[in-house]
């Protein structure tokens, strides 16, 4: 069977689920190989061998820590060397599509984005993508070369397969391009507490219709109630409501939640680029005649100062 080489987002060795994600999706289409980079690779061989990782090529360099983007595409393109792959697959983060990108030039090879689906075709991989602020949904594959896919979160349910893990070293020669932007200082992110936007399984999100910073702790509770992670309508950011990286939309992150609780937006075309591909959409406006009511699966018609604190009551309730 076909290999298929899989990029790993780890932090310190914790392996992001993302890329959990793209091993259940390498599995339909041949044997799973995982490259996992720098500082902690090592550690996250038993986890990704769980998940189904037959191989699972190594590396550490301080370059990869030190330097942005380009020492990860000569890794990827030394690890395309050594495993002939049939599929390259990426987690489709902004990093992530410009690794994708910059790999599929170099190695002749087109490149699909934003896939939120996988499986195997007779001329290769066929991906499904969800195009034109989700109005439409697309099938495609790459007509040249091996083809570099990267796939949003959430896109798959994570399923545990144990494999072999085999561990092996790859040799990497670092090309000229690689030191040429230097990092030069991090700032670490402030922990919430709250699961990472783009990889929650929920999303409660509030917009204009919140009328204040200060009432975002209503949509704070409701979604801490859910163990979910909150996000903001463009209006909101706009208006310093709520800060810019939580920000859900076509300017912002893009979601594709289980399930996904709009209160107080409107459902501006902006706003739906973002999370319209969200698995259950529930929204709450006191406008009946607001566009986010077309999109929805569930709608309830109300204010939201009144239905969502219910609402986080009813699951503090059933939660026990």
């Amino acid at each position: 069977m076909a290999e298929v080489l899989v990029f790993v987002d780890h932090t310190g060795g914790a392996v992001r689920k993302p890329t959990l994600e793209l091993l259940t999706l390498a599995r339909r289409i041949g044997e799973p190989v995982a490259l996992a980079l720098g500082d902690g690779a090592g550690d996250t061989v038993r986890t990704l061998a769980e998940h189904g990782a037959v191989r699972v090529l190594t590396h550490q360099a301080p370059e990869y820590a030190e330097y942005l983007v380009v020492p990860e595409v000569d890794a990827l393109q030394a690890a395309c060397a050594q495993v002939s792959p049939a599929a390259v697959l990426v987690p489709s983060s902004a990093e992530g599509k410009e690794i994708a990108a910059r790999l599929a030039l170099r190695i002749g090879s087109g490149v699909i984005t934003d896939a939120v689906d996988l499986v195997a075709g007779e001329d290769g991989p066929v991906a499904t993508q969800s195009v034109f602020a989700a109005s439409y949904t697309t099938t495609s594959r790459v007509s040249k070369g091996t083809p570099v896919i990267t796939v949003k979160p959430n896109s798959v349910a994570v399923e545990a397969v144990p494999a072999a893990g085999a561990v092996e070293a790859l040799n990497v020669t670092f090309s000229a391009q690689a030191t040429g932007t230097r990092i030069t200082g991090r700032t670490p992110r402030v922990s919430t507490g709250r699961p990472e936007l783009t990889e929650a399984a929920i999303v409660v999100a509030g917009g204009r219709g919140v009328n204040g910073a200060e009432n975002f702790a209503v949509i704070e509770a409701l979604a801490d109630s859910l163990g979910a992670a909150v996000g903001a309508s463009r209006a909101a950011v706009d208006a310093g409501w709520y800060p810019h990286t939580s920000q859900v939309g076509q300017t912002g992150k893009t979601v594709s939640p289980q399930l996904y609780v709009a209160a107080g937006i409107s459902g501006a075309i902006q706003h739906r680029a973002g999370m319209q591909t969200s698995k259950t959409i529930v929204a709450i406006n006191k406008d009946p005649e607001a566009p986010i009511f077309d999109l929805v699966d569930y709608g309830v018609v109300g204010d939201l100062f009144e239905v969502v604190p219910r609402l986080t009551e009813e699951v503090r309730a059933r939660k026990g």
